[in-house]
């Protein structure tokens, strides 16, 4: 039996592991316990489960990232880390435990029933973080314009006839604004102060990633992408960071529906329906293409 392949599911949490242990065959999944999330732990336990090549590893994707999956590539077995919204379900279920995520997981892991993700490389994670943080600081930009605007609306405070919104003219404009109750000035200062900083911190965002445009990993890439019609530094790192490997997709149909860009579609006998795109997939690149096309158009 030390020879039979062992599928192991983990249901990873910040500081527990629940393992549970299917083998090869039709016999029902055994639970074998909580372990502390610890490199240290993670090793001792493969030890005693039997030698690499034998050993099947799958965890869903989560918050933990993939150090633990680059962990088992380091000990030699073979691990998958598995798309949650892929995993299937039973109808009616109501209960969800560690321990019962763990022995589903060993148990559709040997049956082949679940999708694995791609994992990308600690460089194009890095890259991948450093899109997503100016996303995220545009996110934030938009939100403080939203309520600097309410609140100069609120206060019946219009910028002059010809001068639009957030131009040069229009921040020259709000350098000159003043009040004299106290309180709106200090709200007035906080909110402009903070778009002020947001506005900094793109800036030395944006550099950096000019600097990976041309120096980094997949400078050739981005700078291969920029080729095209509608697709600038930004949207073409930032597709780059989110892809990773284009080998991965071998027409560009799987890659549009990788990215949920293709119609949803109901169809039946005779019948058949399509309706507006699928929208699964990575979002983040789902959008950046669709403001390209945008771009492209006009």
């Amino acid at each position: 039996m030390k020879d039979t392949i062992k599928y192991v599911g983990l249901d990873v949490s910040k500081e527990k592991i629940a393992v549970a242990i299917a083998e090869e065959g039709r016999q029902e999944p055994r639970y074998w316990g909580m372990i502390p999330h610890t490199s240290g732990a993670v090793k001792k336990l493969m030890k005693k489960l039997g030698s690499p090549e034998n050993l099947r590893v799958c965890y869903e994707a989560g918050p933990t990232g993939y150090p633990l999956y680059r962990l088992f590539l380091a000990l030699g077995i073979h691990c998958e880390v598995i798309a949650p919204s892929l995993i299937p379900q039973r109808p009616g279920e109501r209960i969800k435990t560690d321990r019962r995520d763990s022995l589903r997981l060993a148990q559709l892991y040997r049956a082949g029933e679940l999708t694995s993700i791609y994992v990308p490389t600690e460089e194009d994670e890095a890259l991948r973080d450093l899109v997503r943080c100016r996303e995220d600081a545009k996110e934030d930009e938009l939100r403080i314009k939203h309520r600097l605007s309410k609140f100069l609306l609120r206060n019946n405070i219009k910028p002059p006839s010809g001068v639009n919104k957030w131009t040069v003219k229009y921040f020259n404009w709000l350098d000159t604004l003043k009040f004299e109750n106290s309180h709106l000035r200090i709200v007035y200062q906080e909110y402009y102060h903070q778009l002020k900083e947001i506005k900094q911190r793109l800036l030395r965002l944006e550099k950096e990633i000019r600097l990976q445009s041309t120096e980094g990993v997949q400078a050739p890439k981005i700078q291969a992408l920029q080729a095209l019609r509608g697709v600038a530094l930004i949207t073409a790192t930032s597709v780059v960071a989110e892809i990773g490997s284009f080998k991965r997709f071998s027409t560009p149909r799987q890659f549009m529906a990788y990215v949920g860009l293709i119609p949803c579609e109901y169809s039946s006998g005779e019948s058949r329906k399509q309706g507006n795109i699928t929208k699964t997939g990575n979002r983040h690149v789902r959008h950046m293409l669709v403001e390209a096309a945008w771009s492209y158009r006009f």
